[in-house]
């Protein structure tokens, strides 16, 4: 099964509805691009086209995907969204690394109780983490 990275909580998202038509369920079940799996106050059907918007970087951080799975939990939901070109899957993939590395100062500087270079930052979490990024892990 691919993997659904998991876009940290502590950086919001938006999920917006897309004027594109939902992607039948068989060409759905066909996607073998990867994906993203963040949080939401609402439900989404499975097939549903969405826009992910990730405020945090501006009015060009807009990636086009389909709802692959929608899960509830108590208080919200958990939502995959399967990227289903590869230059959109390439580029979600290199802001979602971004994300990442953000997340991952802001432990470090907290832990530590001072302030990190990003490029440090950086190149520890690329060596940790790179592999869980790879095109080998997409499927």
């Amino acid at each position: 099964m691919r993997r659904f990275l998991r876009h940290p909580s502590d950086m919001p998202v938006e999920l917006v509805l897309s004027r594109q038509p939902p992607v039948s369920k068989q060409r759905l079940n066909n996607i073998s691009l990867g994906g993203v799996a963040c949080n939401s106050n609402r439900g989404f059907r499975r097939g549903t086209a969405v826009e992910l918007r990730i405020p945090l970087f501006g009015d060009r951080a807009r990636y086009p995907g389909v709802v692959a799975w929608c899960r509830k939990l108590p208080d919200h939901y958990v939502v995959g969204i399967a990227f289903i070109d590869e230059d959109t899957l390439f580029r979600a993939r290199m802001v979602e690394q971004v994300c990442q590395i953000e997340n991952y100062r802001q432990q470090r500087e907290q832990e530590l109780g001072e302030r990190l270079s990003v490029e440090a930052v950086a190149q520890e979490w690329i060596k940790q983490h790179a592999s869980e990024f790879s095109n080998a892990s997409l499927n």
